[in-house]
């Protein structure tokens, strides 16, 4: 595995950095209001950086299908503004304090301010798609929130529940990250023109991406420091978020190991309801036994398998597109969506 800051991947994204660029310029262009919250919240969340990724996905699935125009710029930035919202939108529901190793803007400016800011990037990325007018990618916008708000409830339906299946684990990772990146693909081939078979191809491609990309995230939540993850590690567990790597181990484990899983979940239950976010009740939840488990039974090693049989697929989805260099740089950015350490 490459270290994340050498892998080929980024070197595709600097490569398109002047249209990177241009997307962060035009995001920024969406903070102006008569509010200085949002001014000022917007900043904090668009500077924390973030891999761009969506955008960048974007502007290679429009330049692959033979797009360079103008429009791609004023859409990578309304898909990227709308992913910047849900993160607003996921920090309040988790009650995250950190979001990339700074303090998140609920934790700055409250839960009631940072959910309006969400609503009016929102509000913003949609106007920026109705601007466009293209009828076919307001349609993948409007039906990509919907699925996205779906998959956060999916996820707070069963939070610190040890009995949920792959199927409702899955569920909610395509709908939560993996239709984000499956619309920018789709957008990108839309704006190029090519036909339903191309494009359902290149829908598909970022769905695989996507799949692969949260199985890694789950993966190096259980792997990765505070220094890698940009948060404390452990965090979905301590959230209530059963994702695959405790899964698997769930499926494997003796009847006591798993009675001592349930243990810890139930008691991760209680300290989230009594204890929201940076309210300590001066003991530190014990996540060893879930811990032990999970790496006695492969339940990382196996989870980041599954991202590469996922990787493969998505590779698999755009074979049909003619060699070269952008077909190459859409399958960089699917291995390093298994690939990176953070």
């Amino acid at each position: 595995m490459l270290p994340s800051s050498t892998h080929p991947f980024l070197s595709v994204v600097e490569g398109i950095r002047p249209d990177l660029d241009l997307v962060e310029r035009a995001m920024y262009e969406q903070l102006d209001s008569p509010s200085e919250v949002v001014h000022a919240l917007g900043r904090h969340v668009l500077g924390a950086g973030g891999k761009r990724i969506r955008p960048a996905l974007l502007l290679l699935a429009a330049d692959l299908c033979g797009y360079v125009g103008p429009r791609r710029i004023q859409v990578a930035a309304a898909v990227e503004l709308l992913h910047t919202a849900t993160l607003l939108h996921d920090d309040v529901v988790d009650l995250s304090d950190l979001r990339r190793g700074q303090p998140s803007a609920n934790a700055i400016w409250g839960n009631r301010r940072a959910v309006l800011a969400g609503d009016f990037l929102y509000a913003r990325a949609s106007s920026m798609i109705v601007e466009d007018g293209d009828l076919e990618i307001l349609w993948i916008f409007a039906d990509t929130i919907r699925r996205m708000a779906e998959g956060e409830l999916l996820q707070l339906e069963r939070s610190f529940d040890a009995t949920v299946t792959e199927q409702h684990y899955f569920a909610v990772i395509e709908r939560k990250s993996a239709v984000l990146l499956s619309a920018a693909c789709e957008t990108g081939s839309v704006l190029g023109g090519v036909t339903r078979g191309e494009r359902r191809r290149l829908r598909e491609f970022g769905r695989e991406l996507g799949l692969a990309f949260q199985l890694r995230d789950d993966a190096l939540d259980y792997e990765a420091g505070e220094d890698v993850l940009g948060k404390l590690p452990h965090t979905d567990l301590s959230e209530g978020k059963v994702t695959l790597p405790l899964l698997l181990a769930l499926k494997r484990c003796t009847p006591a190991e798993h009675d001592a899983v349930v243990e810890v979940l139930k008691m991760a239950a209680h300290r989230s309801e009594t204890h929201p976010a940076g309210e300590a009740d001066g003991a530190e939840l014990d996540l060893a036994p879930v811990i032990e488990v999970v790496d006695r039974y492969r339940g990382v090693a196996d989870t980041v398998k599954r991202a590469e049989q996922h990787m493969a697929r998505a590779a698999e989805s755009i074979a049909p597109f003619s060699e070269g260099t952008l077909k190459q740089h859409l399958l960089a950015a699917a291995d390093y969506a298994v690939g990176r350490d953070r």
